[in-house]
C-alpha cells in the first residue's frame, strides 16, 4: 500500500462530547489520500467506541490504544506510527474545514517548504460563535524566514493548525515533552519546529475551529501550574543538544517566556499565583545571569515591566490583585504609572487608592 499524503494524529482522552464532530470533519476532507491515527489515551468514557466505529466504516482510520500517559506522549507515539509525507494534528474537541489539507499540502509542495501554518477560528459551542484568531494576516503571510521574521515565535503556539513534512520532524529531533499529566506541550513543539525550519509558508485562511469551552481545564490545578516552566526548560535543553543553531534562539525564548508567563499568571486561580510568581522571578533572573534576555526583542514598555516584576514582586502581586479585582482596565493604568515613574510611583498610586477608600 502506498503511503498517504497526510497522516493526521488525533490524541484523545475522555473526548466523547465533541469527538464525533472532529472525526466527521476529517472523513469529509477533499484531500482523500489521508490516514487518521486515533490515539486513545486510556479513556474511560466512550471515546474508544467512537474511534472503533469510524475505523470499521473507513479504512483510513486506525486506532492506537494505550494506557493514559498524557498529550505529549500521545502525539509522539502517533507521529512515530505515521506513514504520510506530511503530518498534521487535530485535537479531539476541535474540527476542521473540508479543504484544509488540500490547500496546505498544495502550498507546501508549491513552495518547497517543510512547514505550512494556517490561521484558525476560536469557537464557542454556546451560541455557535466562531471568530478568526488572526495568527496569519496581511502583515504575516506567505513565505517567511523564521530567523528574520521572529514574530512566528511570539504568536500563540497552535501546532494543530499546521502540517509538517514527516522527514523534517524526524531529522530535526522535533517532538513533545512526554511528561505525564503536563500541559502547554505544544509550546515546545512549536518552538522546535520554527527553530529548525529554514522557510515556512503561512496561509492567510482559517481552517481549524479551536474550541474554547474547555480552555480553563488547567487553571485550577496545582499540579499543572508550573508545567509551562518545564516547557521552557525543555527548550533550552533541546538547544544544548543542537549547538549548530544560533544563540539568537536563546534570546528568542526569553521574550517567549515573558509573554507566556504573564499569560499563565493572569489565568491561574488566585491561590496558585504566589508560587508561580516566585518561579517567574527566579527564571527571569536566571536569564539575566546567563545573558540571554535581549531588551531589543521586547515590545515597548515590556522590558521595563519585566524588570519591575523581578525587582518588586510583592508590589507587582498587590498591584495585579488590586487591578483585577474590579475594572480590568486598572491593570493598564498601573502599567502606565510604572512607565512614568517606576516602582515608587506605582507604590504611591496604590497608597493613594487605599487612602481614598478609607476616607470615603
Amino acid at each position: 500500500m502506498a503511503n498517504p499524503r497526510v497522516s493526521v494524529i488525533v490524541p484523545a482522552f475522555n473526548a466523547e462530547v465533541f469527538l464525533e464532530e472532529c472525526l466527521a470533519s476529517l472523513a469529509a476532507q477533499t484531500l482523500e489520500d489521508i490516514e487518521v491515527i486515533c490515539v486513545n489515551d486510556g479513556s474511560t468514557d466512550s471515546t474508544l467506541e467512537i474511534f472503533e466505529r469510524y475505523a470499521e466504516a473507513d479504512d483510513r482510520f486506525t486506532i492506537l490504544s494505550k494506557p493514559n500517559s498524557g498529550y505529549g506522549d500521545s502525539l509522539n507515539k502517533g507521529i512515530a506510527r505515521a506513514r504520510g509525507e506530511w503530518v498534521a494534528i487535530l485535537e479531539s474537541d476541535d474540527f476542521i474545514e473540508p479543504d484544509a489539507y488540500e490547500v496546505m499540502v498544495a502550498a507546501g509542495e508549491r513552495h518547497g517548504v517543510d512547514l505550512v501554518k494556517a490561521d484558525f477560528f476560536l469557537a464557542w459551542t454556546l451560541g455557535s460563535y466562531h471568530r478568526r484568531f488572526r495568527w496569519c494576516d496581511a502583515c504575516l503571510s506567505g513565505l517567511v524566514w523564521p530567523q528574520c521574521d521572529r514574530e512566528v515565535f511570539f504568536r500563540k503556539p497552535s501546532i494543530w493548525s499546521a502540517i509538517y513534512r514527516r522527514s523534517f520532524l524526524e531529522a530535526g529531533d522535533i517532538a513533545c515533552l512526554p511528561t505525564p499529566g503536563a500541559s502547554y506541550q505544544d509550546a515546545g513543539f512549536s518552538f522546535r519546529a520554527f527553530a529548525k525550519a529554514e522557510r515556512v509558508f503561512l496561509v492567510n485562511r482559517a481552517f481549524v475551529h479551536y474550541r474554547q469551552d474547555n480552555e480553563a481545564s488547567s487553571v485550577n490545578s496545582p499540579a499543572k501550574a508550573l508545567c509551562v516552566c518545564d516547557e521552557y526548560a525543555g527548550m533550552l535543553e533541546w538547544l544544548d543538544r543542537h549547538p549548530e543553531l544560533g544563540g539568537w534562539l536563546r534570546q528568542t525564548t526569553s521574550r517567549m517566556r515573558y509573554d507566556t508567563y504573564l499569560w499563565n499568571y493572569e489565568r491561574l486561580a488566585p491561590e496558585l499565583r504566589h508560587d508561580f510568581l516566585r518561579r517567574m522571578v527566579e527564571d527571569f533572573k536566571a536569564e539575566d545571569e546567563a545573558g540571554i534576555a535581549d531588551p531589543e526583542l521586547f515590545a515597548s514598555g515590556a522590558w521595563r515591566y519585566r524588570r519591575f516584576i523581578e525587582e518588586s514582586p510583592e508590589l507587582f502581586e498587590v498591584m495585579h490583585a488590586r487591578a483585577t479585582s474590579g475594572d480590568p482596565g486598572k491593570l493598564k493604568t498601573f502599567k502606565a504609572y510604572y512607565d512614568a515613574g517606576g516602582a515608587p510611583y506605582v507604590a504611591r498610586a496604590l497608597a493613594r487608592s487605599v487612602s481614598d477608600r478609607i476616607t470615603r
